[in-house]
Protein backbone atom coordinates (compact mmCIF):
# COMPACT_ATOMS: atom_id res chain seq x y z
CA UNK A 1 0.00 0.00 0.00
CA UNK A 2 1.21 3.53 -0.77
CA UNK A 3 2.63 5.60 2.07
CA UNK A 4 0.57 8.59 0.93
CA UNK A 5 -2.03 8.33 3.74
CA UNK A 6 0.76 8.60 6.33
CA UNK A 7 2.26 11.58 4.50
CA UNK A 8 -1.18 13.19 4.63
CA UNK A 9 -1.46 12.62 8.38
CA UNK A 10 -3.85 9.65 8.14
CA UNK A 11 -3.26 6.21 9.69
CA UNK A 12 -3.50 3.10 7.51
CA UNK A 13 -7.10 2.04 6.96
CA UNK A 14 -8.59 -0.44 9.44
CA UNK A 15 -12.10 -1.87 9.31
CA UNK A 16 -14.60 -0.78 11.93
CA UNK A 17 -16.44 -3.53 13.79
CA UNK A 18 -19.03 -4.83 12.87
CA UNK A 19 -18.48 -3.66 9.28
CA UNK A 20 -15.99 -6.35 8.38
CA UNK A 21 -15.47 -7.39 4.77
CA UNK A 22 -16.16 -5.73 1.44
CA UNK A 23 -19.91 -6.30 1.42
CA UNK A 24 -20.61 -4.94 4.91
CA UNK A 25 -18.30 -1.99 4.28
CA UNK A 26 -20.28 -1.28 1.09
CA UNK A 27 -23.69 -1.68 2.75
CA UNK A 28 -23.01 0.16 6.00
CA UNK A 29 -24.80 3.38 5.03
CA UNK A 30 -27.79 1.36 3.77
CA UNK A 31 -28.07 -0.89 6.82
CA UNK A 32 -27.47 1.96 9.27
CA UNK A 33 -28.54 5.24 7.63
CA UNK A 34 -26.76 8.36 8.82
CA UNK A 35 -28.58 11.27 10.38
CA UNK A 36 -27.35 14.34 8.58
CA UNK A 37 -28.07 17.93 9.64
CA UNK A 38 -30.66 19.86 7.61
CA UNK A 39 -29.43 20.57 4.11
CA UNK A 40 -29.08 24.35 3.86
CA UNK A 41 -27.22 24.40 0.54
CA UNK A 42 -28.19 27.04 -2.02
CA UNK A 43 -29.80 25.49 -5.14
CA UNK A 44 -28.24 26.69 -8.40
CA UNK A 45 -29.47 25.85 -11.89
CA UNK A 46 -26.91 25.33 -14.65
CA UNK A 47 -28.18 25.87 -18.22
CA UNK A 48 -27.57 23.20 -20.85
CA UNK A 49 -28.54 23.15 -24.51
CA UNK A 50 -32.18 23.09 -25.64
CA UNK A 51 -33.55 24.48 -22.39
CA UNK A 52 -32.36 21.65 -20.14
CA UNK A 53 -30.70 22.41 -16.80
CA UNK A 54 -28.57 20.70 -14.18
CA UNK A 55 -29.05 21.31 -10.48
CA UNK A 56 -26.15 22.09 -8.16
CA UNK A 57 -26.24 22.64 -4.39
CA UNK A 58 -23.75 25.17 -3.04
CA UNK A 59 -22.44 25.35 0.52
CA UNK A 60 -19.93 27.94 1.70
CA UNK A 61 -18.06 27.90 5.01
CA UNK A 62 -18.92 30.60 7.52
CA UNK A 63 -16.48 33.00 9.10
CA UNK A 64 -13.64 32.99 6.54
CA UNK A 65 -13.02 32.79 2.78
CA UNK A 66 -13.04 29.21 1.47
CA UNK A 67 -9.75 27.41 0.92
CA UNK A 68 -11.02 26.27 -2.50
CA UNK A 69 -14.23 25.18 -4.17
CA UNK A 70 -14.81 21.44 -4.60
CA UNK A 71 -17.21 20.11 -7.23
CA UNK A 72 -18.59 16.83 -5.83
CA UNK A 73 -20.05 14.35 -8.35
CA UNK A 74 -22.20 11.36 -7.33
CA UNK A 75 -22.12 7.80 -8.68
CA UNK A 76 -24.45 5.55 -10.67
CA UNK A 77 -28.05 5.54 -9.44
CA UNK A 78 -27.14 8.18 -6.88
CA UNK A 79 -27.57 11.95 -6.46
CA UNK A 80 -26.32 14.93 -4.49
CA UNK A 81 -28.59 13.86 -1.63
CA UNK A 82 -27.13 10.37 -1.28
CA UNK A 83 -25.09 9.50 1.85
CA UNK A 84 -21.69 9.47 0.15
CA UNK A 85 -21.86 12.98 -1.37
CA UNK A 86 -23.55 14.40 1.75
CA UNK A 87 -20.94 12.94 4.08
CA UNK A 88 -17.99 14.05 1.95
CA UNK A 89 -19.47 17.52 1.50
CA UNK A 90 -19.89 17.95 5.26
CA UNK A 91 -16.28 16.92 5.87
CA UNK A 92 -15.06 19.37 3.22
CA UNK A 93 -17.23 22.17 4.57
CA UNK A 94 -15.92 21.61 8.11
CA UNK A 95 -12.38 21.89 6.72
CA UNK A 96 -13.09 25.29 5.18
CA UNK A 97 -13.93 24.38 1.59
CA UNK A 98 -16.86 25.66 -0.42
CA UNK A 99 -18.71 22.70 -1.96
CA UNK A 100 -20.90 22.44 -5.06
CA UNK A 101 -22.72 19.09 -5.14
CA UNK A 102 -23.74 18.40 -8.72
CA UNK A 103 -26.72 16.36 -9.89
CA UNK A 104 -25.89 14.89 -13.28
CA UNK A 105 -28.55 14.91 -16.01
CA UNK A 106 -31.71 13.28 -14.67
CA UNK A 107 -30.44 12.61 -11.15
CA UNK A 108 -32.11 13.36 -7.83
CA UNK A 109 -33.84 16.69 -7.42
CA UNK A 110 -32.59 17.68 -10.87
CA UNK A 111 -34.74 15.04 -12.62
CA UNK A 112 -37.52 17.48 -13.67
CA UNK A 113 -35.03 19.99 -15.09
CA UNK A 114 -33.48 17.97 -17.92
CA UNK A 115 -34.48 15.40 -20.47
CA UNK A 116 -32.43 12.26 -20.83
CA UNK A 117 -29.98 10.60 -18.49
CA UNK A 118 -26.26 10.87 -17.75
CA UNK A 119 -23.41 8.55 -18.72
CA UNK A 120 -19.77 7.99 -17.75
CA UNK A 121 -18.58 10.31 -20.51
CA UNK A 122 -20.88 13.33 -20.35
CA UNK A 123 -18.23 16.03 -20.64
CA UNK A 124 -20.47 18.40 -22.62
CA UNK A 125 -22.91 18.40 -19.69
CA UNK A 126 -20.03 18.77 -17.24
CA UNK A 127 -18.51 21.71 -19.11
CA UNK A 128 -21.06 24.39 -18.02
CA UNK A 129 -21.00 23.03 -14.47
CA UNK A 130 -17.22 23.42 -14.39
CA UNK A 131 -17.50 26.92 -15.84
CA UNK A 132 -19.94 27.93 -13.09
CA UNK A 133 -17.78 26.28 -10.43
CA UNK A 134 -14.72 28.15 -11.71
CA UNK A 135 -16.67 31.40 -11.53
CA UNK A 136 -17.79 30.65 -7.98
CA UNK A 137 -14.25 29.73 -6.96
CA UNK A 138 -12.96 33.14 -8.00
CA UNK A 139 -9.27 33.41 -7.15
CA UNK A 140 -9.31 30.15 -5.20
CA UNK A 141 -8.49 26.71 -6.68
CA UNK A 142 -11.20 24.59 -8.30
CA UNK A 143 -10.99 20.96 -7.22
CA UNK A 144 -13.10 17.91 -8.05
CA UNK A 145 -14.20 14.93 -5.97
CA UNK A 146 -15.96 11.99 -7.63
CA UNK A 147 -17.53 8.99 -5.97
CA UNK A 148 -17.67 5.77 -7.99
CA UNK A 149 -18.91 6.64 -11.51
CA UNK A 150 -18.69 10.33 -10.57
CA UNK A 151 -14.92 9.94 -10.49
CA UNK A 152 -15.02 8.37 -13.95
CA UNK A 153 -17.05 11.36 -15.18
CA UNK A 154 -14.43 13.75 -13.76
CA UNK A 155 -11.51 11.81 -15.22
CA UNK A 156 -13.14 11.75 -18.65
CA UNK A 157 -13.87 15.46 -18.34
CA UNK A 158 -10.23 16.26 -17.61
CA UNK A 159 -9.09 14.04 -20.48
CA UNK A 160 -11.50 16.03 -22.69
CA UNK A 161 -9.85 19.29 -21.66
CA UNK A 162 -11.87 20.51 -18.67
CA UNK A 163 -9.63 22.37 -16.24
CA UNK A 164 -9.38 21.44 -12.56
CA UNK A 165 -6.58 22.22 -10.13
CA UNK A 166 -6.81 18.75 -8.59
CA UNK A 167 -9.01 15.68 -8.26
CA UNK A 168 -9.80 12.85 -5.90
CA UNK A 169 -11.67 9.80 -7.21
CA UNK A 170 -13.04 7.24 -4.75
CA UNK A 171 -13.82 3.67 -5.90
CA UNK A 172 -14.10 4.82 -9.52
CA UNK A 173 -14.32 2.47 -12.53
CA UNK A 174 -11.50 2.83 -15.04
CA UNK A 175 -12.78 0.10 -17.39
CA UNK A 176 -16.56 -0.13 -17.69
CA UNK A 177 -16.87 -3.57 -19.30
CA UNK A 178 -14.94 -5.12 -16.40
CA UNK A 179 -17.27 -3.38 -13.97
CA UNK A 180 -20.48 -4.54 -15.65
CA UNK A 181 -19.14 -8.09 -15.82
CA UNK A 182 -18.55 -7.91 -12.08
CA UNK A 183 -22.19 -7.01 -11.49
CA UNK A 184 -23.26 -9.96 -13.62
CA UNK A 185 -21.59 -12.42 -11.26
CA UNK A 186 -24.10 -14.53 -9.32
CA UNK A 187 -22.90 -13.20 -5.97
CA UNK A 188 -23.81 -9.65 -7.02
CA UNK A 189 -27.34 -10.17 -8.31
CA UNK A 190 -28.90 -8.27 -5.39
CA UNK A 191 -26.62 -5.27 -5.99
CA UNK A 192 -27.40 -5.25 -9.71
CA UNK A 193 -31.14 -5.62 -9.16
CA UNK A 194 -31.14 -2.67 -6.75
CA UNK A 195 -29.12 -0.44 -9.07
CA UNK A 196 -31.07 -1.28 -12.21
CA UNK A 197 -34.36 -0.62 -10.44
CA UNK A 198 -33.12 2.87 -9.52
CA UNK A 199 -31.99 3.49 -13.10
CA UNK A 200 -35.34 2.35 -14.52
CA UNK A 201 -37.28 4.60 -12.14
CA UNK A 202 -35.05 7.55 -13.00
CA UNK A 203 -35.57 6.95 -16.72
CA UNK A 204 -39.33 6.46 -16.51
CA UNK A 205 -39.58 9.88 -14.82
CA UNK A 206 -37.90 11.59 -17.80
CA UNK A 207 -39.81 14.87 -18.43
CA UNK A 208 -39.10 14.46 -22.15
CA UNK A 209 -40.89 11.14 -22.24
CA UNK A 210 -39.70 7.84 -23.68
CA UNK A 211 -39.91 6.20 -27.05
CA UNK A 212 -42.01 3.05 -27.09
CA UNK A 213 -38.95 0.80 -27.34
CA UNK A 214 -37.39 2.58 -24.38
CA UNK A 215 -40.56 2.26 -22.34
CA UNK A 216 -40.77 -1.47 -23.01
CA UNK A 217 -37.12 -1.83 -22.00
CA UNK A 218 -37.87 -0.05 -18.73
CA UNK A 219 -41.31 -1.36 -17.77
CA UNK A 220 -42.36 -4.27 -20.02
CA UNK A 221 -41.99 -8.01 -19.49
CA UNK A 222 -38.66 -7.81 -21.31
CA UNK A 223 -37.42 -4.90 -19.20
CA UNK A 224 -33.70 -4.46 -18.61
CA UNK A 225 -32.51 -6.49 -15.65
CA UNK A 226 -28.77 -5.86 -15.95
CA UNK A 227 -26.68 -2.73 -16.16
CA UNK A 228 -25.41 -3.88 -19.55
CA UNK A 229 -29.00 -4.25 -20.83
CA UNK A 230 -29.89 -0.81 -19.46
CA UNK A 231 -26.88 0.74 -21.19
CA UNK A 232 -27.75 -1.04 -24.44
CA UNK A 233 -31.36 0.21 -24.37
CA UNK A 234 -30.89 3.72 -22.97
CA UNK A 235 -27.32 5.00 -22.54
CA UNK A 236 -25.85 3.85 -25.83
CA UNK A 237 -28.48 5.28 -28.24
CA UNK A 238 -29.14 8.43 -26.22
CA UNK A 239 -25.45 9.39 -26.21
CA UNK A 240 -24.84 8.46 -29.84
CA UNK A 241 -22.71 5.34 -29.48
CA UNK A 242 -22.97 2.60 -32.08
CA UNK A 243 -23.01 -0.22 -29.53
CA UNK A 244 -22.78 -0.84 -25.82
CA UNK A 245 -19.27 -2.20 -26.37
CA UNK A 246 -18.38 1.03 -28.16
CA UNK A 247 -19.76 3.07 -25.26
CA UNK A 248 -17.77 1.10 -22.70
CA UNK A 249 -14.57 1.46 -24.73
CA UNK A 250 -14.98 5.20 -25.34
CA UNK A 251 -16.00 6.04 -21.77
CA UNK A 252 -13.29 4.02 -19.99
CA UNK A 253 -10.36 6.25 -18.97
CA UNK A 254 -7.86 3.42 -18.39
CA UNK A 255 -6.29 3.37 -21.88
CA UNK A 256 -5.63 7.13 -22.10
CA UNK A 257 -4.25 7.13 -18.56
CA UNK A 258 -1.89 4.27 -19.42
CA UNK A 259 -0.88 6.23 -22.54
CA UNK A 260 0.15 9.09 -20.29
CA UNK A 261 -2.48 11.68 -21.10
CA UNK A 262 -2.05 14.41 -18.49
CA UNK A 263 -4.26 15.03 -15.49
CA UNK A 264 -4.18 17.64 -12.79
CA UNK A 265 -2.79 16.32 -9.47
CA UNK A 266 -5.08 13.34 -8.88
CA UNK A 267 -5.58 10.80 -6.11
CA UNK A 268 -7.23 7.47 -6.98
CA UNK A 269 -8.41 5.53 -3.91
CA UNK A 270 -9.69 1.96 -4.19
CA UNK A 271 -10.20 -1.07 -1.96
CA UNK A 272 -8.97 -4.45 -3.14
CA UNK A 273 -12.16 -6.08 -1.81
CA UNK A 274 -14.55 -3.71 -3.62
CA UNK A 275 -17.47 -5.98 -4.66
CA UNK A 276 -18.77 -3.55 -7.30
CA UNK A 277 -15.70 -2.21 -9.11
CA UNK A 278 -12.82 -4.69 -9.54
CA UNK A 279 -9.40 -3.37 -8.60
CA UNK A 280 -7.71 -5.09 -11.58
CA UNK A 281 -7.77 -2.11 -13.97
CA UNK A 282 -6.22 0.13 -11.32
CA UNK A 283 -3.45 -2.42 -10.81
CA UNK A 284 -2.91 -2.34 -14.58
CA UNK A 285 -2.45 1.43 -14.31
CA UNK A 286 0.00 1.01 -11.42
CA UNK A 287 2.06 -1.44 -13.47
CA UNK A 288 2.08 0.91 -16.48
CA UNK A 289 3.18 4.01 -14.62
CA UNK A 290 6.96 4.43 -14.50
CA UNK A 291 8.46 4.71 -11.05
CA UNK A 292 5.49 3.04 -9.33
CA UNK A 293 6.56 -0.50 -8.38
CA UNK A 294 4.38 -2.52 -6.04
CA UNK A 295 0.67 -2.56 -5.48
CA UNK A 296 0.00 1.12 -4.99
CA UNK A 297 2.99 3.10 -6.06
CA UNK A 298 5.15 2.73 -2.96
CA UNK A 299 8.52 4.28 -3.62
CA UNK A 300 7.37 6.45 -6.52
CA UNK A 301 8.93 9.85 -7.08
CA UNK A 302 6.03 12.31 -7.56
CA UNK A 303 8.36 15.05 -8.77
CA UNK A 304 9.33 12.83 -11.69
CA UNK A 305 5.70 12.07 -12.56
CA UNK A 306 3.89 15.40 -12.91
CA UNK A 307 1.03 13.91 -14.96
CA UNK A 308 0.70 10.59 -13.14
CA UNK A 309 -2.07 10.10 -10.60
CA UNK A 310 -1.23 9.06 -7.07
CA UNK A 311 -2.75 5.68 -6.28
CA UNK A 312 -3.79 4.20 -2.95
CA UNK A 313 -5.11 0.63 -2.83
CA UNK A 314 -6.21 -0.61 0.57
CA UNK A 315 -6.70 -4.34 1.23
CA UNK A 316 -10.17 -3.66 2.70
CA UNK A 317 -12.83 -0.98 2.48
CA UNK A 318 -15.51 -2.19 0.08
CA UNK A 319 -17.14 0.15 -2.43
CA UNK A 320 -17.21 3.72 -1.16
CA UNK A 321 -17.08 2.26 2.35
CA UNK A 322 -13.84 2.83 4.23
CA UNK A 323 -15.60 2.84 7.62
CA UNK A 324 -12.88 2.86 10.28
CA UNK A 325 -12.57 3.14 14.09
CA UNK A 326 -11.62 6.82 13.76
CA UNK A 327 -14.87 7.86 12.07
CA UNK A 328 -16.87 10.73 13.49
CA UNK A 329 -20.66 10.88 13.44
CA UNK A 330 -20.66 11.78 9.73
CA UNK A 331 -17.30 10.91 8.20
CA UNK A 332 -15.22 8.01 6.94
CA UNK A 333 -11.51 7.32 6.53
CA UNK A 334 -11.86 8.04 2.80
CA UNK A 335 -13.51 11.40 3.53
CA UNK A 336 -10.62 12.39 5.80
CA UNK A 337 -8.03 11.27 3.25
CA UNK A 338 -9.81 13.21 0.49
CA UNK A 339 -9.95 16.33 2.67
CA UNK A 340 -6.25 16.03 3.49
CA UNK A 341 -5.31 15.54 -0.18
CA UNK A 342 -7.43 18.44 -1.42
CA UNK A 343 -6.22 20.58 1.48
CA UNK A 344 -2.62 20.05 0.38
CA UNK A 345 -3.52 21.06 -3.18
CA UNK A 346 -5.47 24.13 -2.00
CA UNK A 347 -2.38 25.32 -0.12
CA UNK A 348 -0.25 24.96 -3.22
CA UNK A 349 1.83 22.13 -1.73
CA UNK A 350 1.53 19.95 -4.84
CA UNK A 351 0.97 16.23 -5.06
CA UNK A 352 4.13 15.01 -3.32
Amino acid sequence: MSQLPTHLGQPPFRQRIPWIGGDLQTLRDTLRPQRFPPDRAEPLTIPLEAGDQLLGLLDRPTGSPPAALVLVVHGLGSSSDSPGPRRLALALLAAGFAVLRLNLRGAGRGRPLARGTYCASCSEDLRPAVALARQLAGEQPLLGAGLSLGGTVLLNGCLAGLAFDGLVCLSSPLQLDVCTAQFERRRNWVYQRWLVQRLREQTLADPGGLQEAERLAMAGPGRARTIRAFDAAITTPRWGFASVAGYYAAASPLAPLIAGQPLPPTLLLHAADDPWVPVGPLRQLVAALPGQPGEAGAGSDPAALPAAPRIVITPRGGHNGFHSPGDGPASSWADRLAVAWLGRLSRGEGAG
